[in-house]
């Protein structure tokens, strides 16, 4: 009867730590989450198979609650409910495919992975175990994808030692021979430490601000410069004539985060300036679900949410470049980066604007995870925050 509780609560325990260490924001520790389909594979039963799968998302998400009432500038209770909520699909997915019969569970596991993975369960599909292929094999692009399946696929079977072995020889080199992804020449991203105000202050000396630190970048033989999300707040006419004025006699390439908005609601965009004018460059596929993208107001006509555009505008081209833009939540889920990885760009542009995530670990995770995707394809990246 003891043996009966304990394996549970050895699984559970073992669950957490595997969301915590591998989701602590160090693109080395990524592997770690690899953990879970272990544990997932040694549940006895569904009611354990459930509670191993929260457990792990749980731990994983551990920071959304502190991030949610920073945000909403509310106590934790609204942070506690969406994290509760959004585990949901997670939990559920693990829960439905689990199977008594251990030869199944190899594939009952793939099929979760891959749900978790695209829409519409990938819509909240953190902490992924397959990102880690970025740590464990740099620069195989879709062969280390193939073998990260695979491997995960293992690591379900009687096999699941040698399995584990191989993948923690892949991991200690790895870590003995790390490189982080190189940033392109004449590229630079910049990082600001604006807080909410990024966005939300339109003045005029707001924007000359950013343009004089556009343009000391500039001078120091920086031709394309990245501003994080956000970055211009709304993009109008106004906006785009003041920044065509203020690069007109240089070669600067500026790429910034910003809204569109129309009637029916916004999208949030990346943006292109250059003394011949600005353009929207990319529109966000996934806007954060709950704070942005809401699609149940539509059913009240209410306005004012944040479009999705799932599939859309998987790259985008800067001058002589094809870049794969990742905005802010992009970086936390995993069909964004594969999609653009299909057209193989020249770069990965990760933006963000993390002013509510203060005290939490999700920026640095939303590094790692840049990081770990542009590692396993061996592509530049360029990092821009606002924190």
């Amino acid at each position: 009867m003891r043996r009966d509780y304990l394996q549970p609560a050895v699984l559970t325990v073992a669950s957490v730590l595997a969301g915590m260490i591998g989701w602590s924001g160090h693109v080395l520790l990524l592997p770690a989450a690899l953990g879970f389909p272990v544990l997932w594979g040694h549940a006895r039963s569904r009611y354990v198979a459930a509670i191993v799968s929260a457990g792990y998302f749980l731990a994983a998400s551990r920071c959304l609650p502190q991030g949610v009432a920073s945000f909403y500038a509310s106590d934790l209770w609204p942070g506690l409910l969406l994290w509760l909520c959004a585990s949901g699909s997670f939990v559920a997915a693990h829960t439905v495919l689990w199977t008594k019969r251990p030869d199944r569970r190899q594939f009952r596991y793939l099929v979760a992975a891959a749900l978790m993975a695209v829409p519409p369960f990938g819509i909240t599909g953190w902490a992924h175990p397959v990102t880690s292929a970025g740590v464990l094999f740099p620069g195989w692009g879709w062969w280390g994808l193939a073998a990260m399946t695979a491997g995960l696929m293992g690591l379900l079977t009687r096999m699941w030692p040698a399995v584990a072995i191989a993948f923690t020889g892949f991991w200690f080199w790895s870590a003995a021979n790390w490189t982080e992804p190189k940033i392109p020449e004449g590229w630079q991203g910049v990082d600001l430490e604006l807080g909410a105000s990024l966005g939300r202050e339109a003045s005029i000396q707001r924007h000359r601000d950013l343009i004089a630190t556009v343009k000391d970048r500039a001078s120091r033989g920086i031709r394309n410069v990245v501003l994080p999300e956000s970055a211009l707040g709304f993009w109008t006419p106004t906006v785009e004539r003041l920044w065509v004025r203020a690069l007109q006699g240089t070669e600067i390439f500026v790429v910034a985060g910003a809204a569109v908005v129309d009637a029916e609601g916004y999208d949030n965009v990346l943006v292109a300036i250059s003394a011949d004018g600005g353009k929207v460059l990319y529109r966000e596929r996934m806007p954060v679900p709950g704070s942005m993208w809401q699609p149940w107001r539509l059913r009240f006509g209410d306005s004012g949410r944040a479009r999705a555009h799932f599939f859309a505008n998987p790259f985008s081209a800067v001058g002589d470049r094809q870049v794969a833009p990742l905005i802010c939540y992009e970086q936390l889920i995993v069909w964004p980066a594969l999609q653009s990885m299909l057209y193989d760009p020249d770069l990965i542009l990760a933006v963000g604007n993390g002013w509510w995530t203060q005290g939490t670990s999700i920026v640095a995770i939303q590094h790692a995870s840049a990081v770990a995707w542009a590692n396993l394809f061996a592509k530049p990246l360029v990092l821009s925050f606002n924190t």
